[in-house]
């Protein structure tokens, strides 16, 4: 079935005619009639849609992981140093020349080509369920730069040659994503189908209302240093419920009978009724997906079998660990998460449960795999975050498999056919659940305990007896959305995104703990493409 939905996508994108990916279009250079049917429409959305499975794939993951707590860029004898754009992230150390956070204009590229498309189908004269999901992917687009960089532009339009684009405040952005939100979500589809997969509907849009609404005090906050978790009051707290109950009422998704590891394993797709929305992935038709090689105990592919329980055709990066703090979470006994993450002595997994099994990883000198779980530098406070080009430097810390790797879809440059999900059904639970506990209204029988032990038993992990905690939420969304991008928007929004953890300590020379580093720097080629911008404050 997965198979099928991808050769859909690739059909659909050798249909789309050539759209515009520059922000800056001249009008009069493009077509300005369109044949409008459903085919035709299907074809100009497919190339939005999609714009983002290169980002997704690496980049944004790097920016967005390598910055919260889950994980630490190490380096090798200087490689994977690259420049320090690994490192300075696990520091919160950012500069504007680092390649993670490179992509902000590949986003902007995705709004334009939404506005393309709104355009070409009719703009204000267009069908409104025409053009909703292209508002949708512009929504999105714009969620995720306001949710990185701050003020950011609202490009409701699209700009003609020497127009000046400026950036507004982050709050104003914030209102205006909602107010498209709620304007188009009862033109999206509610189809919830393999036609659908990997498409904005109604519930990725609602979905995304969710997490913008959870977001609210952090996202119009007077200025981005200005949030305060302990003290910050939600307006949307029962809007951000009543969202959630949409959703849930809906029936349309469920925490699902299959095991946790099947829904990230190469196999995913539209037979996960966990996803509300996900990026699709294929390795030789939507490739972009790497997490694997970032992940992968360096030595994986110069074994004979690899702990994923065969020989790979790839080596791997590796420089992706696992830092101490975050590992300790997975401890709840019972808790077939705890099977995601691998350290100590190393086991071969069954390639077709994704499961641990009693063999032990061997490395390359036939002698167990034992990875540690804290992280030593060679060289004490080494910025380069140097552990060694060596098995011993390899084995610092522990790893993530959730994302699983078969040798199958990693022979193509190492690209994954495992789907990335973005919107869950869990996390909407879980939502849910924060937004009572914040001081929201619990509603349909459901308190923040009830939709929080759903999680739990699922997970198969012990119940909890008494209402969560914050801190409980926190640690929950830790071991369930690990791997899924979401860590540092949960860390700034609770609290403890200046937090002590890895190498990002206050004695780590180059470590930087100031609240403007909620937000990533500009980077230089945007400053150089829109010099009357200015930098964000601390950089």
């Amino acid at each position: 079935m997965k198979m099928n939905i991808k050769s859909l996508y690739a059909i659909c994108t050798a249909a789309l005619l050539a759209g515009c990916t520059d922000l800056d279009v001249n009008i009069e250079s493009q077509y300005t009639q369109y044949p409008i049917n459903d085919i035709a429409v299907e074809a100009k959305n497919a190339d939005v849609y999609f714009h983002l499975r290169d980002v997704f794939g690496r980049r944004y993951m790097e920016a967005m992981s390598l910055s919260s707590d889950e994980y630490t860029a190490v380096s090798y004898g200087g490689g994977w140093y690259d420049s320090g754009c690994y490192s300075h992230p696990s520091l919160h150390d950012f500069r504007t020349e680092d390649a993670s956070i490179d992509w902000m204009p590949t986003v902007i590229s995705g709004i334009t080509k939404a506005n393309t498309v709104i355009r070409d189908l009719g703009g204000e004269e267009a069908a409104p369920a025409d053009i909703a999901p292209a508002r949708a992917m512009r929504a999105f687009f714009t969620f995720i730069i306001m949710d990185c960089w701050g003020d950011v532009p609202i490009l409701d339009y699209l700009p003609v040659t020497n127009d000046e684009v400026v950036r507004a405040p982050r709050a104003e952005v914030a209102r205006w994503i909602e107010s498209e939100l709620l304007e188009i979500i009862p033109q999206l589809t509610d189809e919830v189908s393999d036609n659908t997969y990997g498409k904005p509907t109604k519930w990725m849009a609602e979905a995304l209302l969710a997490k913008l609404y959870i977001n609210w005090a952090v996202y119009t906050a007077s200025s981005v240093e200005q949030y305060e978790a302990a003290t910050a009051e939600n307006e949307k707290l029962n809007d951000c419920i009543r969202i959630c109950d949409d959703i849930i009422a809906s029936g349309k998704f469920n925490l699902g009978s299959m095991p946790y590891a099947e829904k990230f394993g190469p196999d995913n797709g539209s037979q996960v009724e966990d996803f509300i929305y996900a990026m699709p992935y294929d390795t030789y038709t939507a490739t972009g997906m790497q997490y694997g090689r970032a992940r992968t105990w360096k030595n994986a592919g110069d074994v004979e079998k690899s702990y994923y329980g065969m020989k790979l055709s790839n080596s791997a990066g590796g420089y992706i660990t696992m830092n101490p703090e975050f590992s300790r979470l997975f401890c709840l006994e019972g808790d077939i998460r705890n099977n995601s993450v691998i350290g100590d002595t190393v086991h071969v997994y069954d390639p077709n449960t994704y499961q641990p099994t009693s063999e032990i990883a061997l490395d390359e000198n036939g002698k167990p795999i034992v990875l540690t779980q804290t992280v030593s530098l060679e060289i004490p406070d080494d910025v380069q975050l140097g552990v060694g080009d060596n098995t011993k430097g390899y084995s610092q810390g522990y790893r993530s498999v959730k994302f699983f790797v078969i040798d199958d879809d990693y022979k193509n440059g190492r690209n994954q056919s495992n789907d990335l999900p973005i919107f869950r059904y869990a996390d909407i639970l879980l939502t849910k659940a924060e937004a009572i506990v914040r001081g929201g209204t619990a509603t349909n029988g459901e308190t923040a305990m009830s939709l929080f032990n759903q999680i739990r038993e699922y997970a198969q992990a012990p119940l909890l007896a008494t209402t969560p905690s914050l801190q409980d939420l926190l640690d929950e969304r830790g071991r369930e959305f690990f791997d899924e991008n979401w860590r540092r928007n949960d860390m700034i929004r609770f609290g403890t995104f200046e937090n002590e953890y890895g190498f990002h300590k206050k004695d780590f020379p180059t470590a930087r703990f100031e609240k403007t580093c909620r937000i990533f720097p500009l980077h230089r080629d945007v400053l150089n493409t829109y010099p009357h911008w200015t930098q964000n404050p601390g950089y």
